[in-house]
């Protein structure tokens, strides 16, 4: 089980998320039958087939397993346990992915609040967790609150982990879209442009977290009139989604919604360097 385990984990890491899950199924059956459908090791893998589903926009299927996990974990350890917190925070990041802020936001904070007082303000895990709450409250044009958020978690994780590590690369990139939708441009440019160059460093060139950022790159420049910058771009991110994800994914969806608008604009006047 455990090598199954880990080679659903490699496949989690490369951005194949069907192959990932796929795997966490099988290993999932194994450790029922191992060691029954309300171990806490039973807990971990179904969490991680929840993780899985959240990326290939199976939102339903997710949420039922993060509960499932949810409630195992806290019959085991309690309600206040840090893996608890996860699975809050795994809550969290479901809804915000489907596009239901509000409805994420007190997972968001119930993780922070747990991790807080059990590691401490300035653990990076709690850095995680005052992301994700970042991310939710940004959806909910909360920018404000959620910039302070996004820069607490920076500090954190470049005092723990250094100015190159991949959670650096993930919260410049959503702090820069909190720039932007400040009216704030040119900061958000360079950010995001951190962010893609970090991004490509640790994860290569056609990871879906790449695509994430290049999108959102696009948008800005687009709407700064770069529209052949704008175009690369957005192509460039529809191509890896649609290879990673599928056609009919969200993000891909998006992506082409992107696309076409940029068109319409070009069609209404000329490129521009």
């Amino acid at each position: 089980m455990n090598r199954l385990y880990h080679r659903a984990d490699g496949f989690f890491a490369r951005g194949r998320y069907k192959q990932a899950g796929s795997l966490f199924l099988k290993a999932l059956a194994l450790a029922e039958s191992s060691f029954g459908p309300d171990h806490i090791e039973t807990a971990t893998i179904v969490n991680n087939l929840a993780v899985t589903y959240k990326y290939t926009a199976r939102f339903d299927e997710a949420r039922q397993l993060y509960w499932r996990a949810l409630l195992i974990t806290e019959n085991t350890y309690g309600p206040d346990h840090t893996q608890a917190a996860t699975i809050f925070h795994n809550l969290g990041g479901l809804e915000h992915a489907a596009g239901n802020f509000a409805h994420g936001e007190p997972f968001a904070r119930r993780a922070v609040e747990i991790r807080e007082r059990a590691l401490g303000p300035d653990h990076p895990e709690v850095a995680a967790d005052l992301a994700a709450l970042a991310a939710i409250l940004d959806g909910q044009k909360k920018h404000r609150e959620a910039e302070r958020l996004y820069r607490r978690a920076l500090a954190i994780f470049e005092k723990a982990f250094g100015p190159e590590h991949y959670e650096m690369a993930v919260n410049l990139n959503n702090l820069a879209a909190n720039c932007y939708a400040q009216g704030r441009a040119e900061e958000a440019e360079q950010l995001f442009l951190r962010s893609l160059a970090l991004k490509e460093k640790l994860l290569g060139v056609d990871h879906t977290d790449v695509a994430v950022t290049a999108n959102n790159l696009a948008v800005l420049y687009k709407s700064r009139r770069r529209y052949k910058e704008a175009e690369q771009l957005i192509l460039r991110a529809l191509a890896i989604f649609e290879k990673a994800l599928g056609p009919k994914h969200p993000k891909a969806a998006l992506c082409r919604e992107n696309y076409a608008k940029l068109l319409r604009r070009i069609n209404r006047q000329d490129l521009q360097d």
